[in-house]
């Protein structure tokens, strides 16, 4: 190939100019997309950043005071402690036995608090839930004597509700608020006749002769209402017999008191179920002398509801599938 540039150069010359050129654009080349790559990922860094800043401002505004406990920082100098029993008490549920338990502990245990308000809305639920928050009342009594206990109701305290705010030192009601329903019930239903209408059979395979008891497609044995009337009984003379422990002479001298009615606010008063017409902050006020008010009222963080509700889910299916777990609830109403 002739070279008419320079005839003189060595033809060499020319395949190593070209290496070299090459070489150099390759590496050009390589930076240049280092680079970019560096770029993309800052900004992939930041954008993450972006995302969790703005999930974690709607979590925090979503769900205020329940992802962070800021009891303990508010609790710095004297104060009324307050725990709420809100809606129906269950294991499940917010205000069980666990989670109202806890409150009460650690208000009681605070050295600021100077008396104690059970703020209750409930319409009742388990009797056995609501046998552990009164009975440990009654103990977190005996053991900090000087530290005065009030149920202070709203809108409802009836069955389960009430026989918690029995164990109260006194109650207050709002006039409206409805009080009382001391009572115990167990429901169920009966599709005996549909079933036959229908032309279906119900084949219920049992070990143990009353294993079946209160089976809703089964016809009811005498006996067995008897045994379930019984119990009903017991638990409901039990209910009673706290419900006396707590308010005393105050009860009015009425059967029907304990006959499963509810009244108003205003009569509740009337009837010894209640001590007065009252809020929070009155009783704080007025009747404690801290009208500063601090919550301890657990509550569960979003990773805890989350895993309850799986965990629900879970045991939900395992008893469809295995056919347990079908006796009717018994609730404190």
């Amino acid at each position: 190939m002739e070279n008419r540039d320079n005839p003189n150069r060595n033809p060499d010359e020319f395949g190593t100019d070209n290496y070299r050129w090459e070489k150099e654009l390759v590496k050009k080349l390589a930076t240049a997309s280092l680079n970019e790559q560096r770029r993309a990922r800052r900004w992939g860094i930041f954008f993450k950043f972006l995302t969790f800043g703005y999930l974690l401002m709607l979590l925090l505004l979503w769900s205020p005071g329940k992802i962070f406990d800021w009891s303990s920082v508010k609790a710095v100098s004297d104060h009324t402690a307050l725990v709420e029993v809100k809606g129906v008490i269950a294991d499940d549920s917010e205000a069980s036995a666990d989670n109202i338990i806890t409150g009460l502990r650690e208000a009681f245990d605070d050295k600021h608090t100077k008396g104690v308000i059970l703020r209750i809305n409930s319409p009742g639920g388990s009797a056995v839930q609501s046998g552990y928050i009164y009975d440990e009342i009654m103990r977190l009594k005996a053991k900090h004597e000087d530290t005065p206990v009030y149920a202070v109701v709203t809108d409802i305290c009836a069955s389960g509700g009430y026989y918690i705010a029995s164990a109260a030192d006194h109650i207050y009601v709002d006039k409206a608020s409805l009080v009382g329903s001391i009572g115990v019930l167990m429901n169920s239903f009966g599709f005996v006749d549909g079933m036959e209408k229908l032309g279906i059979e119900r084949r219920l395979m049992t070990a143990g002769e009353h294993k079946g008891i209160m089976d809703p497609f089964s016809p009811v044995k005498e006996s067995e209402r008897e045994h379930v009337q019984q119990m009903l009984d017991e638990i409901h003379q039990q209910f009673i017999a706290s419900v006396k422990k707590g308010r005393g002479d105050r009860l009015k001298d009425d059967d029907k008191v304990f006959s499963g009615l509810f009244w108003s606010g205003e009569t509740s008063v009337e009837m010894g179920l209640a001590d007065g017409i009252g809020s929070s902050s009155f009783v704080a006020r007025e009747m404690i002398g801290e009208e500063d008010i601090v919550d301890f009222t657990p509550s569960e963080d979003l990773v805890e509801r989350f895993a309850k509700r799986i965990g629900a889910g879970v045991a939900s299916t395992l008893l469809k599938i295995s056919g347990t777990g079908t006796t009717p609830s018994l609730l404190a109403q």
